[in-house]
């Protein structure tokens, strides 16, 4: 056996000085062909003329409060398929690995291992030449203790900055809830779940309140992250409005809210920014049916419930007769309803761009499964990275404001005619975003916070 080769068992603690990463546990696996080191946050940059990247990490499994802010040279962008046989780009860093009383250059493609069991993956590229692994052996180098973990990051634990924040929804295992209490806590903040249906209030000149579960006077909050169901608008809206009342800050005005709900108005609110949208009709009437369909350039088109939420309440209707037969239908349920031309040459597909405090942050293409209908909205189908154009970006920008929203959710549709405002969202969801782009968009909500105080 070789004498100059490092024997190392299948899982060992490693350190990447360059990094600033003074241990982290590791898998040791031949059978992978590339290192992998888990990351979030995760940007390129130029340095000095060259390509860099700069990510965060959080070194220990389960622990969100201990974060490190990295940055290495960027050597690639590479598809690497998982375990699971799932394949995405990476960005690929060089950087020293401390490995016991050695080290050499490696290099590690950067992922989020949030599901997997350790947070560094060692692979046999990195390993050819100078390990021996005996997989039947743990820790071979040693083994850090959970105190010594503690006393090594002790400091690079984010200082806590002192903000008292509630997060106002109505369920706390929703991954959008759940990231952003992750999120806020990992930043040092002190985070608090409030569920809108157990909150009620006193209306009071000199003394509003919010009372939570049983008389718990809810007080003293920095801050309110109102996301709110469509179907409590109306009482969601009414609660955000009470900590307004209270001079506490909501990341989204219960105005703003209450105004994205409402689906005429926000159209008309848009447009009068100068945001072009499909052409879409409104009436009250049945008599103005055969009008109200050439109006919009005729079938096919779209008929959308005022009302409805997430894709529902949503008709493709592809001839004249049938157009008239759903126009008529909902008429004679009193329903109301939007009348909207169907962009043809999008097949299926729309953006996403998530926008917060007035920057464009991630943006997705999100695309119907095959035989699945989409109404220029998005119903559901896969979600992939792409680069929107500076016309889309301030679309959304400019979406955003007209609205009034720190943190929006717009939809964009491509035509023929250019990029098209399909609608605002005002509690987008987290989980197809973050998933697709790799991006701390929780993080960045927290942030906007961070920013209100530090301007105050």
């Amino acid at each position: 056996m070789p004498q100059n080769k490092v024997i190392l068992g299948s899982e060992e603690w490693f350190s990447f000085p360059d990094l600033g990463i003074p241990t982290i546990k590791a898998r040791v696996d031949s059978g992978a062909k590339t290192s992998a080191l888990h990351a979030i946050n995760i940007a390129p940059f130029i340095k000095d003329g060259n390509n860099w990247v700069k990510f965060d990490i959080n070194p220990i499994q389960n622990d969100l409060k201990t974060i490190i802010h990295c940055e290495a040279p960027l050597v690639d962008k590479r598809i690497v398929k998982s375990s699971s046989g799932y394949r995405e780009q990476r960005y690929v860093i060089q950087t020293t690995l401390d490995i016991g009383t050695t080290s050499w250059i490696i290099e590690m493609t950067l992922t989020n291992r949030d599901s997997m069991g350790f947070r560094m993956l060692l692979g046999r590229e990195a390993m050819s030449g100078r390990v021996l692994v005996d997989p039947e052996q743990l820790f071979l180098l040693g083994h850090e203790t959970s105190d010594k973990l503690s006393e090594i990051y002790q400091n690079a634990v984010i200082p806590s900055s002192g903000l008292r924040v509630g997060l106002l929804a109505s369920n706390p295992e929703l991954y959008s809830n759940k990231r952003i209490m992750e999120a806020g806590e990992m930043r040092g903040h002190e985070m608090h779940f409030l569920n809108i249906k157990e909150c009620y209030m006193k209306l009071d000149a000199t003394k509003p309140e919010i009372h939570y579960r049983g008389g718990k006077i809810l007080n003293q909050f920095d801050a309110v992250i109102p996301r709110i169901r469509p179907s409590i608008t109306f009482y969601g809206c009414a609660l955000t409005r009470q900590f307004e009342a209270l001079k506490v800050f909501c990341l989204n005005s219960s105005t703003a809210i209450t105004q994205s709900r409402d689906k005429l108005f926000s159209l008309q609110l848009l447009l009068n920014h100068g945001i072009e949208i499909p052409t879409t009709g409104f009436a009250n009437s049945p008599l103005d049916t055969d009008d109200l369909i050439k109006m919009v350039g005729g079938p096919p088109l779209i008929v959308k419930l005022l009302e409805g939420t997430q894709g529902k309440g949503v008709v493709l209707a592809e001839t004249k007769k049938a157009a008239e037969s759903v126009i008529n239908a909902f008429k004679s349920l009193n329903a109301n309803i939007l009348v909207q031309e169907f962009i043809k040459e999008a097949n299926g597909k729309d953006l996403r761009l998530f926008v917060i405090d007035g920057k464009v942050v991630a943006a997705i293409q999100r695309e119907a499964l095959p035989g699945e209908f989409r109404a220029n909205i998005h119903l559901g189908g896969t979600a992939s990275v792409i680069k929107p154009t500076s016309e889309e970006k301030k679309i959304a920008i400019r979406a955003a404001k007209a609205m009034d929203l720190k943190v929006a959710g717009v939809d964009i549709i491509r035509s023929s005619k250019g990029p098209l405002l399909l609608e605002v969202n005002s509690s987008p969801g987290l989980e197809g975003i973050e998933g697709a782009t790799n991006k701390d968009i929780a993080g960045e909500m927290i942030k906007a916070i961070e920013k209100q105080f530090k301007q105050k």
